[in-house]
């Protein structure tokens, strides 16, 4: 991928802390973006077919990227995609008035690069946990990569000038960051970050962090270890494509298989399943051979209880969960990234970055839309911010 050159020359003084966190926003004045997808970067077209990227080896955008370390360099105000009511991609505004965050003692003020789209993204900005969410107005986003431009009194590993990724919510559902990743500064917590992976460029990094954590979450809380098969449903998605590779690399599984749709099976052999089934012509229940795990990442639990082993689990991210199965949220945590760097950095373990993406930050409405077809491979991601 081409590097485009991000620079921040801004020099206007940095805001107290008692301004308010999102300043003169008026919801109702900004345009929505439309328009037709293309696809950027990561997307080539090669005898009519589209070729993922899916390699570690792309050269890090990190040297185009001239982030100014002085704090008096922040400016007061940035771009920020904003939504004060719930409903569907119409109500996402992209605001240029917003108040660049103040860091807490424990946080870093992060210049982001790039930001990536979760299906939680879209569920949390459609109202369906309102009853846990922080107060609207939301700058939405939960995965950052990019650099730290000031630190908090009591951090201690991180720097200013350190290239960093993140899920910058502790919590997925309850109380999330009401000041997310889709603008251009956010500030997190020092126990979130960890430092990017050097192989990987902003753009991969950013599409990591929520859907990383969630796959290795979910292979701990299943005890899953090596000698043990799994079966991994959707494996050609964000959180599926990472499973696959944890699995087997990490974890050291004794086989994997993954279901995907017949143009994607090349693509989870590729990233390590020894079993690629094709979901549009075969029903798992129909399957020879049971398994230790099925993580079920696309809401057919009452199938994926069918072929597991006696004392077998089943983790079901989405839809309803039949017992034995059972659902957790991802809790943000820099630790476990820190712990699967080492992997990334060698190669073993890949981002999955979507052909259509990376979409400009004009276009981050265009961006939820398609991602809410769902039919997205790996992560859909945006970049450059701005």
């Amino acid at each position: 991928m081409s590097a485009t050159l991000a620079t921040i020359t801004a020099t206007t003084p940095v805001l107290r802390r008692e301004t308010p966190l999102l300043r003169h926003c008026s919801f109702g004045a900004s345009p929505v973006f439309r328009g037709n997808r293309v696809g950027v970067g990561s997307g080539v077209l090669t005898a009519g077919r589209t070729l993922l990227r899916i390699s570690a080896s792309s050269q890090s955008t990190s040297s185009a990227v001239n982030v100014a370390a002085d704090a008096s360099s922040i400016p007061r105000e940035m771009k920020a995609w904003v939504y004060g009511e719930y409903g569907g991609v119409d109500v996402l505004k992209l605001e240029s008035n917003i108040a660049v965050p103040e860091i807490k003692e424990d946080e870093v003020l992060i210049k982001v690069v790039a930001a990536a789209l979760n299906p939680v993204d879209a569920k949390r900005r459609q109202g369906k946990f309102k009853a846990t969410d922080s107060p609207l107005p939301t700058v939405p986003g939960y995965d950052v990569a990019g650099v730290v431009v000031k630190v908090g009194s009591t951090v201690k590993d991180f720097k200013e000038g350190d290239e960093v990724y993140a899920d910058v919510s502790e919590k997925a559902l309850e109380g999330p960051k009401q000041f997310g990743s889709l603008a251009e500064y956010t500030a997190v917590e020092e126990k979130l970050l960890a430092l990017k992976p050097k192989n990987i460029d902003f753009v991969q990094a950013a599409g990591l962090p929520l859907a990383i954590e969630t796959a290795d979450e979910g292979l701990v809380r299943t005890e899953f270890s090596a000698g043990k098969s799994i079966l991994v449903l959707n494996g050609a998605g964000g959180v599926g494509s990472l499973v696959i590779q944890l699995a087997k690399q990490v974890y050291g599984a004794s086989k994997v298989a993954a279901t995907a749709s017949t143009g994607k099976l090349e693509l989870v052999r590729s990233l390590g399943a020894d079993l690629a089934i094709d979901y549009t012509k075969e029903n798992i229940e129909d399957l020879p051979e049971k398994f230790d795990v099925v993580f079920d990442a696309i809401g057919m639990c009452d199938k994926a209880v069918k072929v597991i082993k006696e004392g077998g689990k089943v983790v079901a991210l989405t839809g309803a969960v039949t017992p034995p199965g059972f659902r957790f949220v991802v809790t943000s945590n820099g630790a476990v990234l820190k712990k699967l760097n080492p992997y990334i950095e060698s190669g073993k373990v890949k981002p999955v970055v979507d052909p259509k993406g990376p979409f400009p930050f004009s276009r981050v409405a265009d961006a939820f839309a398609y991602l809410e077809t769902n039919h997205a491979t790996g992560k859909v991601v945006v970049y450059p911010i701005p």
